[in-house]
């Protein structure tokens, strides 16, 4: 393979997956980030965010040279007199109260490589980010690159999920480069070969809208089945056999068609939000989308409307929660459906306990006046109601005997649908799942 000089601005989830990935297929990678504190952790080989393996390769590419951080950008694009061939933009597009992305550090972005530009380079969008984004960071790096260096914008989407990012990356279903010139195209066919991946060419503004696509066809189906599951409830019956029923059929599948308590995290709500504003923006309301995201919110009130079903009166009742980040092996927070539970249940009076095994230290920046318990069994200790909101593997296992002699009364409130309900009902627990008998 042939092994090319790579800059990578923003070491979130997708500029530091990004980053220590390249290295690990054999590229020269200097990461940026503006925050100092950010830098030295990583320099010391310390991971900012919890991602299953990323660690061991930040650690093994720090030492192997071919992975290094810096707080300037003009430094990671110009590491030891060489010059990066490609710069990935990486940084954070978060929501507006409009739906819209804010894409000011984008811009910033784009000014600050404009500046540091001496060769040919690609700049290449890896952030999500809304159709037309790549024409506004054509137009502010030529106004800015006043040395006329030439160079190309490609739209680059990722689509690593979180828990499972390294391997994503590292096998992707396909890569899709949203290019404007043969030669940029060839320069990335180079970058990403040893990934022996499915390559999709397509215009910019095509791989731009690829991604908000994707990511609300895939929220689409998860507010689907909650909602089918809302008709399981109501008829009684059993909506994983349901969706085991869709899923053989091979035009729909079985991923995410799983009943639960809705999706979150910073993609699916951010990147649905986004797809609708641009749409709207065009003239378009995108009504499907508004409705994937009326089920979404609702499906939290499925918490409180068994709690009440079961408990009654919830005034200073204690109520446990297992999981709080929005999925497991992450410790995101951002847009968790525990957040809005948790609210729910404290605008009723609830006490509310919780026990995440990698969540909490940052839980307690977003959760107030919740007891952080040192592990299931504490947070259920007394409790009135048990509610599963997050289906990290542990959970699976726990020693329900031992739950039902120290909980207040034992109720469990199985938001993942992680147990069998007979089994339950047998353990002497008054059980509910998610649409299932």
């Amino acid at each position: 393979m042939k092994s090319h000089n790579l800059c990578v601005v923003g070491t979130g989830y997708v500029g530091l997956v990004t980053g220590t990935c390249m290295a690990e297929i054999g590229h020269r990678v200097v990461c940026v980030d503006s925050d100092k504190a950010k830098v030295r952790m990583l320099k010391a080989g310390r991971c900012p965010i919890y991602e299953p393996g990323l660690e061991p390769l930040l650690k093994r590419h720090l030492k192997s040279g071919r992975l290094a951080f810096t707080d300037s950008i003009a430094a990671g694009m110009h590491p030891k007199g060489r010059s990066a061939q490609v710069v990935f933009i990486a940084v954070g597009t978060p929501p507006r109260p409009d739906g819209s992305a804010d894409l000011s550090s984008v811009e910033t972005v784009a000014s600050e490589v404009a500046r540091a530009l001496r060769d040919y380079t690609v700049i290449v969008d890896k952030s999500t980010v809304p159709v037309e984004t790549g024409e506004w960071v054509q137009k502010t790096v030529s106004r800015v690159n006043r040395g006329r260096v030439p160079f190309d914008v490609v739209s680059n989407p990722e689509f690593l999920a979180e828990g499972t990012a390294v391997e994503d990356t590292m096998k992707p279903d396909r890569i899709v480069l949203g290019v404007s010139s043969p030669r940029a195209e060839k320069l990335l066919r180079e970058v990403f070969a040893p990934l022996k991946a499915p390559i999709l060419v397509t215009d910019v503004k095509s791989a731009e809208l690829i991604k908000h696509a994707s990511n609300s066809f895939l929220a689409t189906k998860i507010s689907f089945i909650n909602a089918v599951s809302r008709v399981c409830e109501a008829v009684g019956a059993d909506v994983s056999l349901v969706a085991q029923g869709m899923g053989l059929d091979k035009r729909i599948g079985h991923s995410f068609l799983r009943a639960g308590l809705g999706f979150g995290g910073f993609c699916f709500p951010k990147d649905l939000e986004a797809f609708r504003w641009i749409s709207k923006k065009k003239g378009y309301d995108f009504p499907l989308l508004a409705a994937v995201q009326e089920v979404n919110d609702t499906q939290k009130d499925w918490v409180v409307k068994h709690v009440e079903e079961v408990l009654w009166n919830l005034e200073n009742k204690r109520i446990a929660l297992l999981g709080l980040t929005f999925k497991p092996n992450t410790d995101d927070m951002r847009f968790a459906p525990s957040i809005g539970i948790v609210a729910r249940l404290q605008e009723r009076g609830c006490r509310v306990a919780a026990y995440d095994p990698v969540g909490m230290p940052k839980a307690r920046g977003v959760l107030k006046n919740v007891e952080f318990a040192k592990d299931p069994y504490a947070a259920a200790k007394g409790a009135d109601g048990l509610v599963v909101v997050t289906e990290w593997p542990e959970f699976k296992d726990l020693d329900f005997s031992r739950l039902h002699r120290i909980m207040g009364n034992p109720v469990i409130l199985d938001g993942r649908n992680l147990y069998d309900p007979a089994r339950m009902r047998a353990l002497g627990f008054t059980y509910r799942s998610v649409g299932r008998p």
